[in-house]
């Protein structure tokens, strides 16, 4: 079964666009965990504009109170600067279960691109053995969208074996579009061959990115064995209408009927 890690990332964005405390991140993540919510997730940036390295180190006391999953995505080759220790000194501090490596810039509003695994990857194997000598599971950020499937960064997703990755994120918005759209079997068709290459490699296969209750069911169906989904800007957005425990459940029940 799927396992759902909320991200919190937008609660700390609707607290900082006010000051102070309000609305408290370690809270929402409590509740989202007492729904049933398998785990937490945060993308810190460099200019902390929504999650800063203080909720980094709540939420990891938090989830490890809870003995639950803690995952910290965010780009390691992201220089330290004030406010922002940087990934690895992240990671170092509060050992989350899963790093999820993400190729984002700092002017990126979100991330939009998996890693291009073509080159010399001898930067990103050494970050992945250090984090990996923490203890931490260590996902990779990949394409699987359509376009992407024919990509050389796409057939190169077993590369992300070679680094010493323990898992891949399926970068899931172009799934997301083009199911708004109508139409989602080639992203489907896409997603599920990058997936399968990554198994066939013994690669773990995590989710994420504008997955909803809307389409979360129809992508787990068509896309084998998905470990992980990571959902955060949808599921907030939802619970301003219906509450956060009410979407948390909202989201297993969807997760529980795509295996039914």
């Amino acid at each position: 079964m799927t396992l759902l890690s909320v991200n919190v990332n937008k609660i700390a964005v609707l607290r900082n666009s006010r000051g102070g405390s309000e609305p408290s991140v370690v809270r929402a993540a409590a509740t989202c965990l007492d729904a049933g919510a398998a785990g937490i997730t945060v993308h810190p940036r460099p200019d902390a504009r929504h999650i800063t390295a203080d909720d980094v180190y709540s939420l990891s006391e938090l989830t490890r109170a809870r003995g639950v999953e803690f995952n910290i995505e965010g780009n390691p080759f992201a220089p330290p600067r004030a406010g922002y220790p940087g990934f690895l000194a992240l990671c170092e501090a509060t050992r989350p279960a899963q790093a999820t490596l993400v190729p984002d810039s700092d002017a990126q509003i979100t991330s939009d691109h998996g890693f291009d695994f073509g080159g010399d990857l001898g930067r990103l194997r050494e970050l992945v053995a250090a984090l990996r000598s923490l203890g931490c599971r260590v996902s990779l950020f990949v394409d699987a969208d359509a376009d992407a499937a024919a990509l050389p960064s796409a057939r190169g997703v077993e590369r992300a074996a070679d680094v010493g990755a323990d898992r891949v994120e399926l970068y899931t918005g172009p799934y997301a579009e083009a199911f708004a759209h109508g139409d989602a079997r080639a992203a489907i068709a896409a997603a599920s061959t990058v997936a399968r290459r990554a198994q066939a490699v013994g690669l773990g296969v995590n989710a994420g990115h504008d997955l909803s209750q809307a389409n979360l069911a129809s992508f787990l169906r068509g896309v084998p064995d998905v470990l992980e989904v990571s959902i955060g800007h949808a599921l907030i957005s939802e619970a301003l209408y219906d509450g956060l425990r009410a979407t948390v459940d909202g989201y297993l029940r969807v997760i529980r009927s795509a295996y039914e």
